[in-house]
């Protein structure tokens, strides 16, 4: 075929290929079989590999994942990306309209516009001369992070559209029907099903290897047309369609004159929101002029012209397995619920806050009890009430200080008074802040350089840093201000925190601090669930399946995960970007091996040593025992283990044998 001939077959080829695609990705309709379609597909990647010059970037071969990124760069937003105020109930609203009302010029707003609350992550998307150029996460809503790469791979995404400079905004979801059949793929290879579709779509974006996103069935569903302008919300929605992007269908706009309609709307979808293709849970309410919603303004974070009505919580009933005690970054001691998984709005639920002892108390929630849960929006669901009739014969009432003395023997605890709440005795908030933080940035942690223990306590006692996400949001002004800092060093450290946002599973586990869980049980519990998000959603007994793991540990990593201040911290670090990279399957040549390191080493310090060994699968231990496959020996060693590996028969290896191991050449 001629060059002239390619040309025109390649743009017939485009043409129906984007045709099909959007078609079957954006209306849900087949116009030919998908194996055509990868035919024609095939065709054209043929042709445009004997002619590489014909190749353009909004070609559908350019879907294709590329290679895997070290990180995410940052990008500002020419425009923040706001998030909305919630309301309950149809008097909020009214109350909303009323106050919007008194701000705005002849005080009547004349059109309302909603939509869908969809559930997922929130993405913008830059066009130049028509062509997609660039998608952006909303991360904190001033900054966020270039995830091009993988979104691109998304099929309902236009790769050319007719607007020659063009910002859209919309959330990347997974429909439930596709995320169960994920599930069903995972349970057939005996794997971590995922949590939730939310979780999933967003995990999803954020892995620096473009090939996972490719293998997952994200969609965009557009919500907004930042540029060009549109004089109402609903203009906005008819020209996103009109450009090939695919919207939630369920956008309506109605009249101030007859707001009762806009109010039996709300009754009907929370009626039939469970059919829709997408996980909800609510809708959002705006006013439809643009030019007065923009003037309206933004207070704090939220825009005045919008609001996100939440729909009345779901319940469900469940068992109450085990009441364990979290110690929160405060010392308060907070109980929570382990209850049988149940699905509630669409999550899996494992655990519910019990709050305080006098909760407990006023509950009456024994361990074997039926409880009625539900969720209101909160990440952490809540016991409504004990179902009485359903209550074992054999139980007693939970003693609380029994448990507290139970499960941390070495602490003490004490009630303040006029509080509800138990916290460790002596220690205050700011003590266990700058601990915390100091073991996330430690070498065996993140290794944050600049991180170290009188830093910290300079920057908390500041006030520039009141939790561990907060060391995102520093800025080198603020640091530089400090007495311990010049210019450089506080932007040495901003880089160095920047530069931990994506870090290994293990790393990430082990910065958590969680109690009990060292280096070594992160490894296991990196290489059992491959990603955060299927730990967080774990249950005692795939914890126990887990062989270093036994019971004390699991209820610790059971109560780190149910506790309302540490998810509201990962769902934190998660807006602001920092989240691990999911495990990958790896050759682990010294699987099931284990080995224990004394003395100092001349080439590296002993924990990189551990490290390493840890990172070709071995098990590294402190304590010799008939199961430790060597005992590697460095300077300096210590006698009882030597005298013990010797009894034992153990063989000894000296450094240069424990470099060739490791594969370090000498």
């Amino acid at each position: 075929m001629k060059k002239n001939e390619a040309e025109q077959r390649i743009n017939k080829l485009r043409e129906l290929i984007n045709d099909y695609r959007y078609h079957y990705h954006v209306l849900d309709e087949s116009i030919m079989s998908e194996a055509a379609a990868d035919s024609l597909k095939h065709e054209l990647s043929l042709l445009e590999s004997e002619y590489p010059e014909l190749t353009t970037p909004d070609s559908p071969t350019q879907r294709v994942a590329g290679k895997p990124l070290d990180k995410f760069t940052k990008v500002r937003h020419e425009k923040r990306m706001i998030s909305l105020a919630d309301v309950f109930s149809e008097e909020e609203i009214r109350d909303w309209i009323s106050r919007n009302e008194k701000l705005i010029p002849g005080g009547k707003i004349k059109e309302f516009f909603t939509d869908i609350k969809m559930d997922g992550l929130a993405c913008s998307l830059k066009y130049r001369d028509g062509i997609f150029v660039q998608a952006v996460t909303r991360g904190d809503g001033m900054v966020g992070e270039d995830v091009t790469q993988n979104v691109k791979t998304i099929e309902n995404i236009p790769l050319k559209i007719d607007i020659d400079e063009a910002e859209v905004r919309g959330e990347i979801v997974i429909f439930k029907k596709d995320f169960e059949e994920l599930n069903h793929i995972q349970r057939a290879k005996n794997e971590p099903e995922f949590a939730n579709p939310r979780n999933l779509a967003a995990g999803s974006i954020r892995q620096l290897d473009p090939k996972i996103a490719a293998s997952r069935p994200l969609k965009f569903i557009a919500y907004d047309l930042v540029t060009p302008d549109s004089k109402t919300w609903h203009d906005a929605y008819e020209t996103l369609r009109k450009l090939g992007f695919q919207t939630s269908n369920e956008d309506r706009v109605f009249d101030n004159l007859n707001m009762k309609q806009m109010f039996q709307y709300i009754q009907e979808l929370d009626e039939y929101r469970k059919g829709l293709k997408f996980n909800t849970d609510g809708m959002v309410i705006k006013v439809n002029n643009r030019a007065t919603y923009d003037e309206l303004g933004i207070v704090g974070k939220t825009p005045r012209g919008a609001v996100a009505f939440k729909f009345p919580a779901e319940e469900s009933t469940t068992k109450v397995r085990d009441i364990v005690i979290s110690i929160g970054r405060t010392g308060a001691a907070t109980p929570v619920a382990i209850l049988d998984p149940v699905v509630v709005a669409g999550t899996t639920v494992r655990h519910a806050s019990l709050h305080n002892a006098d909760e407990i108390t006023r509950l009456d929630v024994r361990i074997g009890d039926t409880v009625i849960i539900y969720k209101a929006g909160d990440i952490i669901p809540q016991i409504k009430e004990v179902l009485l009739p359903l209550r074992p014969e054999i139980t007693e009432p939970f003693d609380y200080k029994k448990a507290l003395g139970k499960q941390y023997p070495e602490l003490e605890f004490e009630r303040p008074t006029g509080e509800v709440v138990y916290r460790v005795k002596g220690e205050s908030s700011d003590f266990i802040l700058k601990r915390a933080i100091e073991y996330y940035a430690s070498k065996s942690a993140l290794n944050i350089e600049g991180l170290g223990e009188k830093n910290v306590v300079a920057l908390v006692d500041a006030g520039l840093v009141k939790s561990i996400a907060d060391l995102y949001r520093l800025k080198v002004d603020e640091i530089a201000q400090l007495e311990r800092f010049g210019k450089l060093s506080a932007m040495n450290l901003v880089t160095a925190i920047a530069d931990s946002k994506n870090p290994s599973l293990a790393k990430f586990i082990t910065a958590l601090g969680i109690r009990h869980v060292g280096a070594q049980t992160a490894v296991s519990l990196a290489r059992k669930f491959k990603n955060l998000d299927a730990l967080m959603e774990t249950t005692e007994d795939e914890l126990l399946s887990i062989n270093d793991i036994g019971k004390v540990v699991a209820e610790a990593i059971l109560a780190w995960f149910s506790d309302e201040d540490n998810l509201n911290l990962l769902n934190d670090l998660r807006n602001l970007g920092v989240w691990p990279i999911e495990e990958q399957d790896v050759l682990s040549p010294l699987e099931g091996k284990s080995y224990i390191v004394t003395g100092t080493l001349d080439s590296m310090g002993r924990e990189e040593a551990e490290e390493k060994l840890r990172a070709l699968g071995a098990t590294v231990t402190s304590s010799v025992t008939k199961n430790t496959t060597a005992l590697i020996v460095g300077t300096k060693p210590g006698n009882s283990k030597l005298e013990k590996a010797k009894k034992l028969q153990i063989p000894l290896m000296e450094e240069t044998e424990f470099l060739v191991l490791i594969g370090k050449k000498l």
